[in-house]
């Protein structure tokens, strides 16, 4: 149910932000919502997992995955996705 419920959350909180915002920006949003989502999920199966060893492996890819999503959200907002250069180049 909590799983159920922060997709939801995270589906609001992108149509809520994609009002004003340009069309990399909203692309930006939805890869950090993702990120965010899988990475509770991840948090959630660490909760239930059956060793200390397993839980922080889970602990850690949540971590690994919400930075992974930070920094594709960041080259998005920073780089021309056509030609992968910075912008103004």
């Amino acid at each position: 149910m909590k799983k159920l419920f922060t997709l939801g959350v995270a589906a609001a909180l992108t149509t809520l932000a994609a009002c004003n915002n340009s069309p990399r920006e909203q692309a930006a949003d939805n890869i950090e919502a993702n990120a965010e989502a899988a990475a509770d999920n991840l948090e959630d199966a660490a909760d239930d997992a059956g060793t200390t060893a397993t839980e922080q492996s889970l602990e850690n890819q949540a971590d690994a995955t919400r930075n992974a999503g930070d920094l594709q959200a960041d080259d998005m907002r920073t780089n021309d996705p056509d030609t992968n250069l910075s912008n103004g180049i």
